[in-house]
This record gives structure tokens, sequence and C-alpha cells, in this order.
């Protein structure tokens, strides 16, 4: 493999395992050995579903605003604004009128997310 594989860009839209996470839900996977990246792209007003897994996640909105539900809570994100969400912590997000796109980092990789599918589980 060459080292030019391992870079790619956010504004391309190229590369990536593409999954559709939900309605309006769609996201490009970059997967390593001990971490992994998704480029999710959410539809305006469009809401992922309340799930949880036991890697640790990081968020940061890239653009738009949205409704980050972390356990029992609600907190509104704007770009630039970044989030831990521990292992096992119920989570989701809402897009704002402009939709939103937000890069996910997760520690380990997530199983599920290194093959072709739909939904945030297996």
């Amino acid at each position: 493999m060459s080292q030019k594989d391992e870079f790619h860009n956010l504004e391309d839209g190229v590369g990536g395992l593409l999954r559709e996470l939900a309605p309006g839900l769609t996201t490009r996977i970059f997967a390593g050995e001990q971490a992994m990246l998704s480029v999710v792209t959410i539809a305006p007003h469009a809401s992922g579903t309340l799930h949880h897994h036991p890697e640790e996640q990081w968020g940061v909105l890239l653009e738009g605003t949205a409704i980050r539900v972390q356990g029992d809570e609600e907190i509104p994100v704007k770009k630039g604004d970044f989030w831990r969400t521990p292992g096992n912590v119920p989570h989701t997000m809402r897009a704002g009128p402009e939709g939103a796109r937000v890069l996910d980092i997760f520690s380990p990789p997530r199983p599920e997310y290194r093959k072709p599918g739909k939904g945030f589980g297996a």
C-alpha cells in the first residue's frame, strides 16, 4: 500500500466505507488499527437513533448546528464544538435547520463499522 493511500480529504466525498445510519444520516468511515474516523452528514432536522456502544467516542461539529443528546441531556452545539462520549452512554444527534456535518472518532474502532451495512449497530 502506498503512503498516499493513507491521505484523505473531508471535502471531496471520496473514499471510506459508506454507511446509511438512519434516514437523512450518512457516513464515510475510515478505520485504522487503534482508532476510527466517521464523517457524518445529517440532513436538516434529521435525527439519529438513540444508541450506545462500548467504544469511547469523540465528536467535532464541522458544519451547521445540532442538538447532542447524551445521557439524559440535550446540549446545543455549533460549528467548532467538540465533545467526548464515554463507552455505553446513550447518545444521538438532531440537526438544526441547515443540517450538520460531524467528525466522530472512535477508540478502539467499532467492529460493526468495518463492514457495509445500515444503522448504528451490526
